[in-house]
C-alpha cells in the first residue's frame, strides 16, 4: 500500500460461517440461544444476532461442506456472555455438549461448542476482570 493510500478498521461487519444445510444450522444455533435477525433461503444465508450490535454471525450454505468434527487448530469466534459456566449449563440443557468443560482464562471463564460443520463458537465472561466487561 502506498503512502497516499490508507484505510481504517472501523469494526466488524459479520463473521461468516460455512454450513452444509441452512435449515439444520438455524435450528442448531437457535438451540444455542441465538436469534435469527434475517434469513434468505434462496440465497442460502441467515444472520444471527449477537447482543445489541449490528454485526452478527452469518451462516452461509456451502454445498461442499459436510458434517465434520472441529479441526484442530480451528479459527474460533468467542462471544461475551455474563456467565460462561451458566451458558455451559444452558447449552447442555438444550442438547448441545461443550467441546470441554468450562475453562479458566485471564478474564474469566470460557466454554466452546462446535456446530455440525466444525465451526467453533466460544462463550466467554469477564468475571475476573469486570471492569472490561460490556454492560448488559
Amino acid at each position: 500500500m502506498s503512502d497516499d493510500e490508507s484505510y481504517e478498521h472501523l469494526g466488524f461487519d459479520n463473521v461468516l460461517l460455512p454450513v452444509g444445510d441452512l435449515a439444520e444450522a438455524v435450528q442448531f444455533y437457535e438451540r444455542a440461544g441465538f436469534t435469527v435477525g434475517f434469513r434468505l433461503d434462496e440465497a442460502g444465508i441467515a444472520i444471527l444476532k449477537v447482543g445489541g450490535e449490528t454485526p452478527g454471525l452469518l451462516l452461509r450454505q456451502e454445498e461442499a461442506v459436510g458434517h465434520r468434527p472441529p479441526p484442530w487448530p480451528s479459527p474460533r469466534v468467542w462471544l461475551e456472555v455474563p456467565d460462561a459456566r451458566g451458558a455451559a449449563r444452558a447449552l447442555g440443557g438444550n442438547g448441545i455438549d461443550p467441546l470441554d468443560p468450562p475453562f479458566s482464562v485471564a478474564t474469566g471463564w470460557t466454554v466452546e461448542i462446535a456446530d455440525p460443520w466444525g465451526n467453533v463458537i466460544g462463550f466467554t465472561d469477564y468475571s475476573k476482570r469486570p471492569e472490561l466487561a460490556r454492560r448488559p
